[in-house]
């Protein structure tokens, strides 16, 4: 880290209000700086990992001396520089003075409908922050010299809220999410691992108070206390994590949600505060703010890699994208639709029973129940 040795580069290190500036120039919404201590977070993730909490995210618990460790995951770390980066989307609806989740909420009740994780609809975070990160690493190499850096966009085993946590980028609201009273929870979170010293960031203090909103409205009660959240019952795992067939007792409770689940930050009061994205690759595409699960249901396998391209939901496959439709329409079909709607959903179902995987075909078939129970 020759840079770091001289007089100048020493005084970039101290002063960090051009880091800031970099940081918003290049679409980062805030930026703080967290030391590398993790030791009181280490036995609550031990905890966790031990009741099984994890379910089948098996790299969780084979790296998890890594998660507390940076200095072994990046030899040298001294400091993580933490970003947060905004994503609601600048759509026209998020511009109105209605709260923006009024109109998310709304559509837990029409089931016809599918719905996507709003951070899920536009381009891959990791890409969009992955490239800005780096960015941001050249800028800090020409400021003050070479020096060791790793970037992260959740993709190893970085324990990033707690980091953003210890950063003073906010605090961990009760549905385990990072909260900030300038933005909610509606953000993606990135690091930099340095190995240079610079000034650490206090804390903040948390703000959840008494309210438990994420806690009761959660679907499948996966928030099993403030701050313990069961991702084996959580709607984001199930649909996106899981490979396997999605427990029977589970699917009812999961409505139209296809791919993750917004539901306890939607009535988190901080997120009245959510900031809107000034980046265009958060922008919905295809259509999938406000989609029919038969558009969605009708797709072929060249379809779901083609119009994903690009996009965080293609890294599950057809073949889950297909079970949790299946799910989402067998929940449809449970409701008070017209019949003209329920029969077009049953024909659908029975048209991909032939040439579906065995782990779908159940998912169909579940769905048909439904039909039936019904009265369809």
């Amino acid at each position: 880290m020759s840079g770091a040795n001289t007089p100048e580069s020493a005084e970039w290190i101290q002063n960090t209000t051009w880091l800031k500036r970099e940081a918003l120039a290049l679409g980062f919404s805030d930026i703080k700086v967290a030391d590398t201590d993790l030791s009181v977070a280490e036995p609550r993730l031990r905890e966790w990992l031990d009741a099984g909490c994890h379910g089948d995210m098996n790299y969780m618990s084979e790296r998890a001396h890594l998660r507390t460790n940076l200095q072994e995951l990046h030899p040298g770390t001294v400091r993580v520089l933490m970003v947060r980066m905004d994503y609601l989307p600048d759509t026209a609806v998020n511009r109105q003075s209605v709260d923006w989740r009024e109109k998310e909420i709304k559509r837990w009740d029409q089931p016809e409908e599918a719905v996507v994780a709003i951070y899920a609809r536009g381009r891959d975070y990791h890409k969009v922050l992955r490239q800005r990160l780096q960015s941001l690493a050249d800028i800090i190499a020409d400021k003050i010299g070479p020096f060791g850096y790793r970037v992260f966009v959740d993709s190893g085993p970085v324990m990033e809220v707690e980091l953003a946590q210890k950063s003073g980028l906010g605090w961990r609201g009760k549905h385990t999410l990072l909260l900030n009273r300038e933005a909610g929870s509606m953000f993606f979170l990135g690091e930099i691992l340095v190995n240079v010293p610079f000034p650490i960031d206090p804390p903040i203090t948390s703000h959840c108070g008494e309210c438990s909103a994420c806690l009761t409205i959660c679907p499948t009660q996966a928030i099993t206390a403030p701050y313990q959240l069961d991702a084996r019952r959580c709607i984001s795992y199930l649909t996106i994590e899981h490979r396997g067939a999605i427990p029977v007792e589970l699917r009812p409770l999961m409505g139209n949600r296809v791919y993750g689940c917004d539901d306890c930050q939607l009535v988190c009061p901080w997120n009245k505060f959510a900031q809107i994205s000034t980046i265009p690759d958060f922008l919905p595409r295809h259509g999938l703010d406000h989609v029919q699960l038969l558009d969605l249901w009708s797709w072929t396998e060249n379809d779901f890699l083609n119009r994903h391209e690009g996009s965080p939901i293609r890294r599950i496959g057809y073949e889950a994208w297909q079970r949790n439709l299946a799910i989402g329409l067998g929940n449809a079909l449970r409701k008070n639709l017209d019949q003209a709607q329920k029969e077009s959903m049953v024909q659908a179902l029975k048209q991909k029973l032939p040439v579906v995987s065995p782990m779908v075909r159940e998912h169909i078939e579940w769905a048909l129940l439904q039909a039936e129970h019904s009265g369809c």
